[in-house]
């Protein structure tokens, strides 16, 4: 295998928003600020797509649309779905700033991994209204990857590889895809990575697969967190990742073991 020589982080549940909590919130007052009712767990099935397809996707479940559709007498069409963003935008990105606490070990991780020559970027499912405030206190903290890929900064966002390509761009990687590992903790991240013919690590126990707060985790017991990791572990893995890791503190450990077995790329997955 290899050298690893680049890697490319999505955001919330994944580096910052243990849980993956500040969409969630937003989503269900959005909507209820039109009279639609709608639970978190229904808010997370789309994670990870670009925010303007993960509004379109909930207005499209029949659950919800049969309540626009009561109240409004009509569909849920793609202009609801622009006039609801432009709402959702300044809504998510004071929510994002809220939870903008870096995953436990993140930092330390990140600049361990850079003094061994490591390069990152970065994309989201954020736009980029979103992003700029949680940009800027990243990288007061001391966190600067060499790019962030927002979701409206491509033609083409998540599941799409248009991010990804950008991403090796700017770290001076393209043509070299089997040596990046796209981090991530939903399946749209996961499958811009793999699309982008790059390494994927699903994270489990920070992100949306789980949907806990760090609260939460730290108080659950060991039997109750295996159970819990082991269905978040089966998702990412379903969604193509070739490794899980409960998170990026992990990172370190993950990269050995992409480096020092002999893989090859159309392997599903490693064992863990």
């Amino acid at each position: 295998m290899k050298k690893i020589k680049g890697i490319v982080l999505d955001w919330a549940g994944t580096i910052v928003d243990f849980g993956s909590l500040a969409p969630m919130g937003a989503f269900v007052e959005l909507f209820a600020r039109h009279q639609i009712h709608i639970t978190i767990e229904q808010a997370r099935i789309p994670m990870g797509l670009p925010k303007i397809d993960h509004i379109i996707a909930l207005g499209q479940m029949k659950e919800i649309s049969n309540q626009w559709t009561k109240i409004y007498n009509r569909t849920f069409n793609s202009v609801d779905a622009k006039n609801l963003l432009l709402e959702f935008e300044p809504m998510s990105a004071k929510a994002a700033i809220e939870r903008s606490d870096f995953i436990p070990g993140f930092l330390e991780i990140y600049k361990q991994l850079s003094k061994q020559g490591i390069r990152f970027a970065s994309t989201t499912g954020y736009t980029r209204k979103i992003m700029t405030p949680l940009i800027e206190k990243a990288q007061s903290l001391g966190f600067s990857p060499e790019l962030v890929i927002c979701c409206d900064d491509v033609a083409k966002s998540r599941p799409d590889p248009m991010g990804m390509y950008e991403c090796l761009k700017a770290m001076d990687l393209v043509g070299q895809s089997d040596q990046v590992i796209k981090v991530d903790d939903t399946k749209p991240g996961i499958a811009e990575g793999l699309a982008a013919g790059c390494w994927t690590i699903g994270v489990s126990a920070s992100g949306n697969a789980l949907g806990w707060s760090l609260e939460s985790w730290k108080s659950a017991g060991p039997s109750e967190k295996d159970m819990a990791i082991s269905k978040a572990t089966q998702s990412l893995k379903k969604a193509g990742a070739h490794l899980v890791i409960e998170s990026v503190a992990n990172l370190a450990s993950a990269i050995e073991k992409f480096e020092n077995e002999n893989y090859s790329l159309d392997r599903k997955e490693f064992q863990n």
